[in-house]
């Protein structure tokens, strides 16, 4: 499993009955999560002194219920800072699961020894985008929504980044690839989280299961002729590490050789040190990055 460490303001404090307990930066929220099948007593007193609570719905989505939270509070993740808010549909803007890949990112990048370009895409608020950009890369972040963008660039000013050179673009994703590819613009590492169910600018229908795959060979088009890593995550349920590994290995791998690495991503529980799944992540990498072995 690829375990999420490293990140300072953020804790699983406990979860229980279908929802987890976080505690990030001085607030601790409440949040729904369907793997979390377990009962165990919610013992931990953070249950009942939550700053904010959502709601899941039985008709679908869900609402914050708002005891004591600011609209806007930062936390910190090393030496990185991001901005928080509460959003419909439970989130607040971070994954703190994906810390763990913006661990490997950083470490691909600073190992490589020379300059790094990054394409994130989906690329929300822009974590992964700032973690790249820390690390000494240029990054160009996609996303098809301007308030998820505008959101990336404050976190980028919160971090001390507001001059890197990241590149955002409002677009949508695939068509983005595809217009780079006709312009000859090569990356050398790829990031991507694709939506499970989406539909694009124009009311096209986005479904995962039928489109990952010409994604993921289209996006691998734009891999530079001397590559780092390409990364796919999902959340998407029934969608296996293994086949996103299936996916680069027939798309990446075998033209570029390297290695590739799939797990769930996974968050420890402080209250009794056993891990929640969050997610999947299949990681290709060349093997120039970094140390083999490491």
């Amino acid at each position: 499993m690829f375990l999420s460490t490293g990140f300072t303001d953020y804790e699983l404090l406990d979860c229980s009955d279908g929802e987890k307990l976080e505690r990030f930066g001085d607030y601790i929220l409440i949040r729904p999560d369907p793997q979390v099948v377990w009962h165990t007593g919610r013992r931990h007193p953070g249950w009942k002194r939550a700053n904010a609570h959502y709601f899941r719905s039985s008709s679908g989505g869900g609402k914050w219920e708002f005891y004591n939270l600011p609209e806007v509070w930062s936390v910190r993740a090393e030496d990185l800072t991001f901005r928080l808010k509460p959003m419909g549909f439970k989130h607040v803007g971070v994954f703190p699961e994906q810390a763990a890949n913006w661990a490997f990112c950083r470490e691909q990048i600073a190992r490589a020894g020379r300059p790094v370009r990054v394409l994130n895409l989906f690329a929300y608020s822009g974590c992964a985008s700032i973690a790249c950009a820390k690390a000494g890369a240029s990054v160009c972040h996609v996303d098809a929504s301007k308030g998820m963008v505008a959101w990336a660039k404050e976190n980028a000013a919160a971090s001390g980044l507001a001059d890197a050179p990241i590149r955002y673009i409002v677009d949508d994703c695939k068509k983005f690839v595809e217009r780079e590819i006709r312009r000859g613009r090569r990356y050398d590492g790829i990031i991507m989280d694709p939506p499970s169910y989406g539909r694009g600018p124009s009311g096209e229908i986005w479904k995962i299961e039928d489109g990952i795959d010409e994604l993921v060979r289209t996006v691998a088009e734009v891999l530079s002729d001397d590559p780092l890593f390409y990364i796919i995550s999902s959340y998407t349920t029934g969608l296996a590490p293994s086949v996103m590994s299936y996916l680069l290995g027939l798309h990446v791998a075998k033209k570029h050789g390297g290695t590739i690495e799939c797990d769930e991503l996974g968050l420890r529980v402080s209250s009794t040190g056993f891990v929640l799944p969050c997610g999947a992540t299949a990681r290709w990498s060349s093997g120039k990055g970094r140390e083999r072995g490491n």
